[in-house]
C-alpha cells in the first residue's frame, strides 16, 4: 500500500503531494514500483495534527481521485461523506484510523458500497494521542479493541472477509509499545483477519537509532521492520518507499516459502 498524503503537514512527506497533479503522479509511480494499491489521504493524522473540515478534505482529495479513476486506490479518511465520494470515484478500500468511531455514518457507507475496510487501533485522537499513552498490556488491549470493532463492523452489514486490521503503530503508543506489538503480531493474527502494518518512516525507527527527538525513521529501518513484521504474520504494508519494500518482501517471501 503506497502512501499519498495530499496534505501540507503529514509527518514525513507533508507538502510534497499537496498539489493534486503531484499527488496523482506520485500514485502512478508507486503503482509502477509494485504497490498493489495507493492510499490517498487529505487529513494528517500525525501526532499533534489538527482536524480539517469535510469540505477541505474533499477539496484536497477529489481531484486526485478523479485523476486516478480505474487504478487501485484506497481512501484514508474517517468521514462518511469523504468516503462516499471516494468510493463513487472508484476507491476500493476505506482506511479508517478511528475504526468506525469517528463518524456514525461511515459504517453504512462502507456497507452500501460493499467496500473493503481497514480498522485501526488508536488510543485517543491525533491531536493528543502521544501526550502520555499508557497500557497494562498493549497487545492484549489492541487485540480486545480490534476484536470489538470487527464485531461492530460486521453487525453493520460489512462483510468480514472485506475487513483488515491495523494495530496502529505510533497512534497513542510509545516506542516500547510499538515494538511490543511487532514482536507479538501472532496474537493479532489470531483474530483471523489480514493485518496491515504501517511503520514506514515512523519516529520510533529514528529513536531506536539513538536520536530521542527523531520525527522520522529511515527507509532502511522501515524495510527491516516490515520484513520482521511479515515473518510474524503481517500481509499488508503501508509504505512510502514502495520499490525498496517490494524487493525486500519478495526476497523474504522466497525464503519463507522454502
Amino acid at each position: 500500500m503506497g502512501v499519498v498524503n495530499v496534505t501540507p503537514d503529514s509527518f514525513s512527506d507533508g507538502g510534497v503531494n499537496f498539489d493534486p497533479a503531484d499527488a496523482a503522479a506520485t500514485a502512478r509511480r508507486l503503482l509502477a514500483e509494485g504497490a498493489a494499491i495507493v492510499d490517498v489521504g487529505g487529513e494528517s493524522t500525525r501526532p499533534g495534527a489538527e482536524p480539517v473540515s469535510t469540505d477541505e478534505e474533499l477539496r484536497r482529495v477529489v481531484p486526485v481521485l478523479e485523476a486516478l479513476q480505474g487504478l487501485p486506490v484506497s481512501i484514508d479518511t474517517a468521514k462518511a461523506e469523504v468516503a462516499a465520494q471516494a468510493l463513487e470515484l472508484g476507491a476500493e478500500l476505506v482506511n479508517d484510523v478511528t475504526a468506525l468511531r469517528g463518524d456514525p455514518e461511515l459504517a453504512g457507507v462502507v456497507a452500501e458500497y460493499d467496500a473493503y475496510l481497514c480498522l485501526m487501533h488508536m488510543q485517543g485522537e491525533p491531536r493528543t494521542m502521544q501526550a502520555d499513552p499508557h497500557y497494562e498490556d498493549v497487545v492484549a488491549e489492541v487485540v480486545r479493541v480490534l476484536d470489538e470493532r470487527l464485531t461492530f463492523a460486521v453487525s453493520q452489514g460489512i462483510r468480514e472477509e472485506s475487513i483488515c486490521l491495523d494495530p496502529g503503530i505510533g497512534f497513542g503508543k510509545t516506542v516500547e509499545h510499538n515494538f511490543e506489538l511487532l514482536r507479538r503480531l501472532d496474537e493479532l493474527t489470531a483474530l483471523g483477519r489480514p493485518l496491515l502494518v504501517g511503520i514506514s518512516r515512523k519516529s520510533s525507527l529514528g529513536k531506536i537509532m539513538g536520536d530521542p527527538e527523531a520525527k522520522t525513521g529511515t527507509t532502511a529501518a522501515s524495510v527491516g521492520a516490515a520484513v520482521l513484521a511479515y515473518e510474524r504474520g503481517a500481509s499488508i504494508f503501508r509504505a512510502h518507499d514502495v520499490y525498496e519494500h517490494v524487493e525486500a518482501l519478495t526476497a523474504a517471501r522466497a525464503i519463507v516459502a522454502r
